[in-house]
């Protein structure tokens, strides 16, 4: 059986947990969600992932609050992760501040930029007018991103739906380097490519939507419902989800699954005391690949830096 550390180091010199609790939700149920962060707690989730456009962050921030308060778990115990909105690029320490008072926290352990779009105040999500375009110079937000770590308010930081490319032009000019890159990433988007550049560049691959966002708005349910998955989850005596984390885990990532039921929670952890075979490998890296989180939103011919679907992600879709 194929050993899987349960933490990775990052080039910050921080640990990552392998395994994190996503909290992207809609609709939103700050009661059940508590309960969800209480139960992954409980069950070894020491990793979890908000961004200020969710709007979880105050409930993660009170549950978990609450451990810390009744000794369920340490603030050093936890590692966790906010995202920065595309309409707070102009001042990143305010918009790190607002999310640590929400989440009831002197500091992040990572903060992302969560796009590479600059929007105006208060626009529409997740697809804004022409008019709420603003222009881009992600120099500009990294500079802000890198005062945040010299003020002490995270301790690494990052980027989420970046091409290899967009990494590339921000290393060129980045005092500190992004320790983690955050994407969508599942046997139907393996990511091949932005993982053997990340690789290179010592930059830690961080999956979103590991199981295809299944059951979201913008999600699919292609992933858990694809029958090779499917055949090998039998195989193992294993669910669909359990085979999406561990062959995630064996790809060297960290996985982000979301779940608020108590049942999964528990399985969605239960991933490293088997493996997947070469056998297993070998089928899935044969599925056909797509991209689910698209994001065609952020694409006109005026006021977005990116005019087509491949401006946007540089061609890696």
């Amino acid at each position: 059986m194929e050993i899987i550390e349960r933490v990775s180091q990052l080039n910050s010199g921080m640990k990552i947990p392998r395994i994190g609790f996503g909290t992207a939700a809609s609709p939103q149920n700050i009661i059940q969600m508590k309960q969800a962060v209480a139960t992954a707690l409980k069950v070894g989730y020491k990793h979890f992932d908000t961004a200020s456009i969710y709007g979880t962050e105050p409930a993660l921030g009170e549950a978990l609050s609450e451990a810390f308060r009744n000794g369920i778990a340490k603030r050093d115990d936890v590692f966790v992760t906010s995202k920065m909105y595309a309409a707070d690029h102009d001042d990143p320490v305010s918009a790190l501040k607002t999310s640590l008072k929400n989440l009831q926290l002197e500091y992040l352990d990572l903060y992302l930029i969560h796009w590479p779009i600059n929007l105006r105040k208060g626009v529409s999500h997740p697809s804004p007018k022409e008019e709420d375009f603003l222009p881009l110079d992600i120099e500009s937000i990294w500079r802000g991103m890198e005062q945040c770590v010299e003020l002490g308010l995270t301790k690494s930081i990052g980027v989420s739906n970046f091409s290899s490319k967009k990494i590339g032009d921000l290393l060129s000019y980045a005092k500190i380097s992004p320790a983690v890159s955050q994407v969508e990433m599942h046997p139907l988007w393996q990511q091949k490519k932005l993982r053997d550049y990340c690789s290179n560049a010592n930059i830690h691959v961080s999956a979103y939507s590991p199981l295809g966002a299944f059951g979201t708005y913008y999600g699919s349910n292609s992933v858990m419902e694809n029958s090779v998955l499917r055949e090998i989850a039998e195989k193992h005596g294993r669910t669909v989800a359990q085979v999406l984390l561990r062959w995630g885990l064996e790809q060297g990532v960290s996985v982000l699954p979301k779940s608020y039921n108590s049942c999964r929670i528990t399985e969605n952890y239960q991933v490293f005391e088997w493996s997947l075979t070469e056998e297993d490998h070998e089928k899935i890296s044969k599925l056909p690949q797509k991209k689910i989180v698209r994001r065609e939103g952020l694409i006109n011919s005026t006021t977005s830096p990116y005019k087509t679907i491949q401006d946007l992600w540089d061609g890696e879709i």
